[in-house]
């Protein structure tokens, strides 16, 4: 793709590109500068190989606003969320933070903010734009049934947020226990809590390691924790209890759990360290 190509591409999905990151961002003001900041990147990015360009400004734009994100929740909390991060529009405020709310939502805003970087993108995309969950986990680098989950979450922040919290406090549970049996070389709970069609799912980082890219199977994935998990701890990953092993103060690679009814379909190794900066792991 020349240059040429790729300013009319990028200039042709503006408003969509614009209308991503006003929803990720919560302030039109953040999303012009995403624009500008994706439009460098871009620009400096090799792109002889493009075969989509639309999917590829998306990932792009997205990746610039989870930085972002991230980088807004490293600082010190607002002690009003109303009144800091998606104010009602006043006379004072641009035109363009009005446009923001009319379209959004002021009570959609706030509720964004509490999702975590990866929520918000997964609910966005796919909920909003009708991005599919393939593309999603692309982006966010984990598998499309993890950025499945992330979308999941943020909708239920937003439909009913009070059952958040008995969301992650059973999840926490699931996790618990699995880390526990792990540790005391327990099959027979492994497998309770398997789904028999569990799976595991390595990135490239973790099967450079030494681990397997893919085992499926409520057999196959006991097997593979039975007896071990003895360097790993429980963690608090996206906001929800996960496992990292740990390693010199810091996350390695980290066993992110999907639950569904009380036991586990899927574990993703990650290990990239782009990922795991995206992940906000704390030990708990």
């Amino acid at each position: 793709m020349s240059d040429t190509d790729l300013t009319a591409a990028f200039e042709a999905e503006r408003p969509r590109l614009r209308a991503i990151a006003m929803r990720m961002l919560g302030s039109a003001t953040d999303a012009d500068d995403a624009l500008q900041e994706a439009w460098l990147r871009v620009a400096a990015a090799p792109t002889t190989e493009i075969d989509n360009p639309p999917g590829w400004l998306t990932t792009v734009v997205g990746r610039t606003c989870l930085d972002l994100l991230r980088a807004r929740r490293r600082r010190p909390a607002p002690e009003d969320l109303a009144d800091h991060e998606v104010p009602a529009p006043t006379a004072q405020q641009p035109a363009q933070e009005a446009e923001l709310a009319d379209s959004v939502g002021l009570a959609m805003l706030v509720v964004l903010e509490t999702m975590s970087p990866a929520e918000r993108l997964s609910f966005c995309l796919h909920d909003l734009f009708g991005t599919p969950f393939e593309e999603v986990g692309e982006i966010l680098g984990r598998t499309p049934a993890a950025a499945r989950q992330l979308a999941s979450r943020g909708r239920r922040r937003l439909q009913e947020p009070d059952a958040v919290a008995e969301d992650r406090r059973r999840h926490g549970e699931v996790v618990a226990a699995f880390l526990a049996a792990s540790r005391e070389g327990d099959f027979a709970r492994l497998i309770e809590l398997l789904d028999p069609d569990a799976t595991i799912v390595a990135d490239p980082s973790v099967v450079e390691m030494g681990g397997a890219a893919r085992l499926v199977g409520a057999q196959a994935v006991a097997e593979r924790f039975a007896g071990g998990a003895k360097a790993a701890f429980e963690v608090e990953s996206e906001g929800y209890p996960a496992v990292a092993w740990w390693h010199r103060g810091e996350a390695k690679v980290v066993f992110s759990f999907l639950v569904d009814d009380g036991r586990i379909t899927q574990i993703e190794l990650l290990g990239d360290p782009a990922t795991l900066v995206l992940l906000d792991v704390h030990r708990t």
